[in-house]
Formats: C-alpha cells, structure tokens, sequence
C-alpha cells in the first residue's frame, strides 16, 4: 500500500506541481532571510536563561517562566527563546516540556504573557497521560522548538489540514532524561505528521547532540539501523495514547512514512517563516497565542517586562501529590 500510496501521490503533474511548490517556499524563505520582518534576534544567549516558577507543581496554578540572568528580565518560552536552526549542522535549540517515562502534561501556554510552562488543565484538573503498555507515560522526551508556529488559519499543501496553533513537537531519543524547562541543542533527524482531531500536529524527530549516539545518526534510516523498534513504538505510541481516555486513536499522514532530515530542516524553515508572520501581527485571526515579547523590539507584541520577576521563586514549592490512578496500565489493540 505505501507503494502504491507513493507512486501515486508523486506522479506525473502533481511531482511537478509540489516541486514547483517546493521551489517557491524556498525562494520566499530565502527573501524572507534577506529581508525579515522586524528584529528577529534575540537579547539572550542559553547561556544567561534560567527558570523561575510560581505555584505548586502538579496543581492548576504552577506556571515555570523563562529567565534572562543577564537582563533581569522573565521572556518568553515561545517568542524569546531563540531557534537557532543551523541548517548546515542540522541542528536547533530544544525546550524540554515532558520528561521521558513521566505522566504529566506540561506545555508551553500559547495564551499567557511570557508563554510559561503549565501543566495542561480539563474540568478544573491537571491532565496526566496514561500508561499505554508497555511504555509508562511519555515514550520520548517530550518539548517544543521556540520561534515555530503551526498556524491555524492556513491549510497546508500537501496534506490541506490546518495547524494546531502551537509551536512544532519535538521528541528527543537521547539517553538523558531531561528537566521541565531545559533548553538543549539537538540535531535534527526526521519527521512524522499526526493528525489530531483533524488538526496537523508534527512531531519532530531530534536527539541531544551531546548524546554519545549523536555522532552516528545523520538521518532517519540511520534510526531504524542503530536504534531498531524505536521509531515503530514511536508512531504505535502517538496513534494509540488517547484511546485509554476514550477518544478515537490518531492518524499518522504519509501511510506513517517519516520525513527525511533534509525535508524536516525545510519544514522548520517553514513554520519559522509561519511564527514570523504571527509575531509581526501579519496572521490575524481569533484565538492566537499571545505574542508579548521582551526581545522583537519592532513586534506589536514587544514589551520592556513581562512578568514581575520578584513575585517568583528559582526553587518550587514541594510538589502536590500525583493522583495514585496515574499507575494504573492500559491495554490497547494495534488494530
């Protein structure tokens, strides 16, 4: 079926019609290069980022900013955090929202100023993914590249979904497990496209590049050869994980076929160019994230403070009690 799937997506004048589409991204991606929109490099080096929190960690009011040591300032996870695609390297910069084999459900809050940390919240409750066995909560580090933006209120090309109006998914395959709110570089190695509830949801497949296995992968194959069943548990996982909470499981676009790291590094281009055009106020429409920003100084969004920094504390408050149901299994068919 991939095959034929194949043959006949990529044949005769829709080849040249999606080449021809392909080519001209490129060339606006590359004027936009030229001439951006604004100032779009940030104040902040990693280096000088740390984190501040306020409220209690698993608990509706816990909220994890950024913070610029070297400003003083708290900034934003979405817009400050700077990208960083190297696309020789094939490399950008990371934030961490869920640590693999965990359950709770932090994302990056596309509504609040400064965009922090919060753990997703239904009916009043913070939201813990179940155990889909044999896996025990996330099957990846779990986070989001900054300065992406799938965008809602554009279909795209090849698949004619909208986005799902956050930044680009990202799943880091490295041995560390990584911290809520930590930034790391990766490199970047493939892709796959979730639709959820009808709603394209790219999950970018990327490891640590401090991670000793960095050096031997440059490309998706390499990850079906050096880390076998990886990437099958991978797609198995994201297509069944909301069939325990009663919802329909996933679709994965493409036959479930990943992207390759070079079509990947275009991807993020892309969406790139998407986040740009929705800090510069150019994507109107309702319901988008909030685009305050310490560091776009030429942005509608941009503001000398976000958040009173002295309101926060560098070290949380004891953590509330996970809810003990969290343990519990589930089975699901691979049908």
């Amino acid at each position: 079926m991939m095959k034929k799937f194949d043959a006949a997506f990529k044949s005769g004048p829709q080849l040249r019609s999606l080449g021809m589409a392909r080519a001209l991204d490129r060339l606006a991606l590359s004027k936009q290069h030229l001439n951006p929109t604004g100032n779009f490099t940030p104040a902040a080096s990693l280096s000088s980022l740390a984190s501040l929190n306020e409220g209690t960690k698993y608990s509706p009011d816990f909220k994890k900013y950024s913070f610029d040591e070297s400003t003083g300032k708290v900034i934003s996870y979405f817009h400050d955090v700077p990208l960083g695609l190297d696309t020789s390297n094939r490399t950008a910069n990371m934030i961490a929202e869920i640590p693999r084999w965990s359950n709770a459900k932090f994302e990056i809050n596309a509504k609040l100023p400064g965009n922090p940390i919060t753990q997703d919240v239904k009916d009043g409750k913070v939201r813990f993914v179940k155990n889909l066995f044999p896996y025990h909560g996330y099957v990846h580090n779990y986070g989001a590249f900054p300065q992406t933006w799938e965008d809602p209120t554009t279909k795209d090309r090849e698949l004619s979904l909208y986005g799902d109006n956050d930044p680009l998914d990202v799943c880091d395959i490295g041995d560390e497990v990584l911290e809520t709110g930590a930034i790391k570089r990766v490199k970047i190695l493939g892709s796959m496209a979730l639709v959820d509830s009808g709603e394209l949801d790219w999950k970018i497949i990327v490891i640590n590049v401090d991670d000793p296995m960095a050096k031997e992968l440059h490309d998706i194959h390499d990850v079906y050869v050096r880390c076998p069943g990886l990437l099958e548990a991978t797609r198995q996982w994201f297509r069944f994980y909301k069939v325990p909470d009663g919802k329909p499981k996933n679709h994965i676009a493409f036959n479930g076929k990943f992207k390759t790291q070079q079509e990947t590094v275009e991807l993020l281009e892309e969406y790139h160019s998407a986040w740009k055009r929705l800090v510069s106020g150019e994507t109107k429409g309702e319901g988008l994230p909030n685009i305050s920003n310490t560091t776009l100084e030429n942005t509608p969004g941009f503001t000398s403070s976000l958040v009173n920094p002295s309101s926060l504390k560098k070290s949380q408050e004891p953590p509330a009690d996970i809810p003990s149901d969290v343990n519990l299994i589930y089975y699901s068919s691979n049908d």
